[in-house]
C-alpha cells in the first residue's frame, strides 16, 4: 500500500521543493575569478536569454577552473517585442551574477532566426550570418557553444544553422560544443559533471530571468534535468549497459573541432569528465 511505500517521503520531498519554494532574493554577484587579458575566448551563442546558464555547466567550469574568458552572445532577445528591453536587462543581471561577458547582436537582437525564415528571406538571413562572422572575427574564439541540429525549438535550430554558415564564412579554427535542451541529442559524446556549488549558482543566475521564471519556474527544475542527464549519459556517452557514474549533476554535449570548413571528430567513443578532472586535457586552444 502507498502508506507503506518507503519512497513516498522521497517523492514528497521533490514535490515540496517545487511547490513550497518561495522566490529568493539573489544578492551580490558571484566573485569572478581573475581572467588573464590574453585568456582564450569561449563564446556561447544563446538562442534566447536564459540558454547561456541552462547549458552553462561546462562554460562555468572553463571560467572557474581553466580561467578562460567566457562570453555570451545574445543571438536573439525573444519574439515578444514588448519584453525585449526587459529581457536584455535580465540577461545582463544574469551574466553579471555568474561572471560571463556579454555581447549584443543588435539593439533588439537578430530577427527571423529559424529554418523557415532562412529559406524565405535569404537577404535578411545573409545579414544575420554576417553579424555572426564579424563577432567570430573580433573575438577569435578557441571554443564555441551552440545548439545541435535537432534541438526542436525553431530558434535553437536556426542558431545551429546560423553558426555553421558563419563558421564556413570565417577563418576561425576552434573547438565546437553542441548543446541540447528542448531536443535531446542521439549522439552526445561528452558528459560533464557539475558540483553542487556550480549548480546552485546556475539556478540563482537563471532565477534572474525574472519575467520568464514567473510564468514557468523552470529554474527550480534545472537540477532535476541535470540529474536525468546522468541517467542518459551513462549509456549514451559511457556505453550501452554501462554503470552510471557516482555523481549527481551533469550536462551532455557533442565536442568536435572546426577546421578547414568542416567538423572533425576528436574523441574516440564518449568521454566523461568528473568535477575532479582537469579540463585542459580536452580543452586546449587550437
Amino acid at each position: 500500500m502507498t502508506a507503506d511505500n518507503p519512497y513516498r517521503a522521497f517523492v514528497d520531498g521533490f514535490r515540496r521543493l517545487l511547490t513550497d519554494t518561495k522566490p529568493l532574493d539573489v544578492g551580490a554577484t558571484v566573485p569572478r575569478p581573475p581572467v588573464p587579458a590574453d585568456a582564450p575566448k569561449v563564446l556561447i551563442f544563446a538562442p534566447h536569454p536564459d540558454d547561456e546558464v541552462i547549458i552553462g555547466g561546462l562554460p562555468l567550469r572553463l571560467l572557474r577552473e581553466s580561467k578562460m574568458n567566457v562570453v555570451n552572445v545574445a543571438v536573439t532577445l525573444g519574439s515578444r517585442l514588448d519584453r525585449q528591453a526587459e529581457r536584455w536587462q535580465e540577461l545582463k543581471n544574469c551574466c553579471d551574477y555568474i561572471g560571463f561577458g556579454l555581447v549584443s547582436t543588435g539593439e533588439r537582437g537578430l530577427e527571423g532566426i529559424n529554418p523557415a525564415a532562412r529559406k524565405k528571406d535569404a537577404r535578411q538571413w545573409g545579414s544575420s550570418v554576417d553579424v555572426i562572422v564579424r563577432i567570430l572575427a573580433e573575438h577569435q574564439p578557441s571554443i564555441v557553444f551552440f545548439p545541435h541540429d535537432d534541438d526542436w525549438n525553431q530558434t535553437h535550430l536556426g542558431v545551429h544553422h546560423l553558426l555553421v554558415e558563419a563558421l564556413k564564412a570565417s577563418d576561425v579554427r576552434c573547438l565546437t560544443v553542441e548543446t541540447e535542451f528542448w531536443g535531446a541529442m542521439d549522439t552526445p559524446n561528452l558528459m560533464v559533471e557539475s558540483s553542487a556549488t556550480d549548480v546552485a549558482d546556475l539556478v540563482a543566475a537563471l532565477s534572474l530571468h525574472v519575467g520568464e521564471v514567473a510564468r514557468n519556474a523552470y529554474h527550480l527544475r534545472l537540477p532535476a534535468w541535470m540529474i536525468d542527464n546522468v541517467r542518459r549519459g551513462a549509456e549514451l556517452v559511457g556505453g550501452q549497459g554501462g554503470a552510471a557514474p557516482q555523481f549527481a549533476f551533469a550536462t551532455l554535449y557533442r565536442l568536435r573541432r572546426w577546421e578547414n570548413g568542416q567538423f572533425h571528430n576528436i574523441l574516440e567513443g564518449g568521454q566523461v569528465l568528473t568535477s575532479q578532472d582537469d579540463l585542459s586535457k580536452l580543452f586546449q586552444p587550437i
